[in-house]
């Protein structure tokens, strides 16, 4: 993989939320929530109007079906008492009573059975025939209900359910019956069939009860047949302790289903009818277009979700392409290979985009060009407009180079090998000087003028001092690599000496407002120059002063030399040849394994050692005395 793919996909693997996601989280949450409201909404209202509807039909259904009830009853009780008037008039036993009565059995065929107990019996015999039921089952019936005849003859209309003794949907009235004075229970047996059919009316469902609460009709025949009372149920409670003639309500049975359910009663034997219709079909119709709105909003839902996250890819794709090419910026590549591909906000960003890389390029270019000429941190400040004209006070550390003998060396040399030998020297000199962040301020020939502290710090002087060493044992090992392979005139071998004092200088810009230079003046530069002409009658290579040595003591292994008097200074100036520095690890031929004394350093690089008693500098000026032991 690539490292370009590899930053790439560290950019994208970096966003949390993309942005397809925000897309389809936000038109799912919008589309959740109007739809959801809309149907929530809808069904709430038509939930509400098809409530009232089912409980008014309910009642509706239940007035009619009592009124039905009611008037049945009323007609068959109307009926036995004519035919009871007839034969009482006629006589129960002649010719006319036996033609009445076969005519009142004919047109009425779903009476089985008058009984007065005592003094009449009629019994329609093709109804028993036709129904295979035993008509020796009446007497039967009769002696199980002498409690409820009790009732009737002391005048209360009595309902019960003959289903249970005959098999067959059969109820028996019992009516006070006024005869000769006395007042007689008459029991009609007739078939209870079609108050059954006026009970069925499809969704909504009636059933009779007595005042009892023993179950008269139902559309379940086998709850009939069993005889089943109702009593304990808490509607027929409520039925029967109401003193309303008619209402309705909501319940819940003991299977947790719940119902509407209305009742009428009638005046006939103090009965009611129950009607009732389930909760969840008549909202059958709400839920299932509920549910068919749900499945729409889930369709809906999933197509915008698609489509939203096709769309994004047309947002996050260009996105993800400029999150790359500010990957590619980021590490130093400003010329970017970037087209819009959208004619939009994005692609007008990726243009300028494109034209930002090309700038930075430009200005990296112009700072390289411009740092080939002054250090790179300077032009960075110059370049952002930090650097003005004028200077502060600084504690610096000032590097001094020179190489020994260069005029003779350069006798020898034609100009343009003059000029590469010293650019391969330079080179390798310049780079130790940068990674130590230490600043180039000027080239004079062959010599090298470096500043730690200015214009950018480590952090302390301390610090600032021991980084210019560094640099100085950097050079030293990279001389080393430089002279292997050399010898003769055309590629003598180099020596130099390095020069460092601390002291306090002025930083600043110094010219005109059309040519400036970045530099450090002060007193500390010239004893830094003078510092590094000791080293050659000092056998050195890398001398500092005392200024510098106080700061970087603990860190450097040196070897005292004899102290000089500068001139324009009254006090002698401690000097010190710098041996190693033991804890640096990242400098080749320092550390644990480079020389323990100045004796090694000499022999390292083949330095004679000198005698400092004979030491005689001569010139027009002496600028310095070596001091005695």
């Amino acid at each position: 993989m690539s490292k370009e793919s590899k930053e790439s996909k560290t950019a994208v693997a970096k966003v949390k939320y993309p942005i397809g996601l925000k897309l389809v989280a936000i038109i799912t949450i919008l589309l959740l929530v109007s739809l959801g409201a809309i149907t929530i909404i809808v069904s709430l209202m038509v939930s509400s109007d098809v409530r009232i509807t089912a409980e008014y039909n309910n009642l509706n259904i239940s007035k009619i079906t009592a009124t039905e009830v009611e008037n049945r009853l009323n007609s068959v009780r109307s009926n036995v008492f004519l035919i009871l008037d007839l034969l009482n008039a006629a006589g129960a036993s002649g010719p006319v009573a036996r033609q009445a009565t076969g005519f009142f059995f004919e047109v009425n065929q779903d009476i089985a059975a008058i009984i007065i107990p005592g003094s009449m019996e009629l019994i329609n015999n093709r109804f028993f025939l036709s129904n295979e039921v035993d008509p020796g089952l009446v007497p039967v019936f009769i002696k199980a209900e002498n409690e409820a005849i009790r009732r009737s003859n002391a005048g209360e209309p009595i309902l019960l359910n003959a289903t249970p003794s005959f098999g067959i949907q059969m109820i028996a009235m019992l009516y006070p019956w006024q005869e000769g004075g006395l007042s007689q229970s008459v029991i009609i047996l007739f078939s209870s069939e079609s108050l059954t059919e006026s009970c069925a009316t499809g969704v909504n469902s009636s059933f009779i009860i007595n005042n009892n609460g023993d179950l008269l009709v139902h559309a379940d025949i086998e709850l009939v047949r069993a005889g089943v009372n109702m009593s304990n149920l808490p509607i027929i409670k409520t039925i029967q302790e109401s003193t309303v003639k008619n209402s309705q309500f909501l319940y819940k049975d003991d299977d947790g289903t719940r119902y509407f359910s209305a009742y009428h009663k009638i005046a006939v034997a103090n009965a009611a009818i129950v009607t009732n219709v389930q909760y969840d079909v008549v909202f059958e119709g709400i839920v299932a277009t509920t549910r068919r709105n749900i499945f729409l909003t889930a369709a809906v839902l999933f197509a915008s979700i698609l489509f939203i996250w096709f769309f994004s890819k047309t947002i996050t794709s260009p996105v993800k392409s400029l999150v790359t090419a500010a990957g590619k910026i980021e590490q130093g590549e400003f010329e970017i290979d970037l087209k819009p591909t959208t004619r939009d906000e994005l692609g007008l960003l990726t243009q300028s985009f494109v034209q930002m890389g090309k700038g930075l390029a430009e200005r990296e270019r112009l700072k390289d060009t411009f740092g080939r000429f002054i250090n790179k941190d300077i032009a960075e400040k110059a370049m952002k407009g930090e650097l003005t004209l004028g200077g502060e006070t600084k504690e610096v550390t000032v590097f001094f180079s020179d190489i020994r003998s260069f005029t003779a060396i350069s006798e020898k040399l034609e100009p343009d090998e003059v000029v590469e030998f010293l650019n391969q020297y330079m080179t390798r000199m310049v780079d130790c000087v940068n990674k130590t962040s230490g600043v180039v301020d000027k080239f004079i020939g062959d010599a090298i003028m470096g500043v730690w502290g200015a214009p950018i710090s480590a952090g302390s002087p301390a610090q600032d001092a021991l980084n210019c060493v560094r640099a100085a044992m950097m050079m030293r090992t990279s001389l080393i690599e430089f002279n292997v392979g050399r010898g003769g005139d055309k590629k003598p071998i180099i020596k130099i000496g390095c020069g460092i004092n601390t002291g306090k200088v002025v930083a600043g810009q110094i010219g005109s407002n059309e040519r400036m230079e970045y530099t450090v003046i002060g007193d500390a530069v010239n004893l830094a120059s003078r510092t590094e002409s000791l080293n050659k009658p000092l056998g050195t290579d890398i001398l500092i002063t005392e200024n510098t040595y106080n700061l970087i003591k603990d860190h450097v292994i040196v070897e005292e030399m004899p102290s000089v008097t500068v001139k324009g200074k009254e006090k002698p100036l401690r000097m010190f040849g710098v041996v190693n520095i033991p804890k640096a690890q990242d400098i080749p031929g320092a550390g644990v394994q480079g020389p323990k004394s100045m004796a090694d350093v000499r022999s390292l690089l083949g330095i004679i050692p000198p005698d400092m008693n004979k030491v005689d500098l001569d010139g027009e000026e002496k600028k310095y005395k070596i001091q005695g032991n």
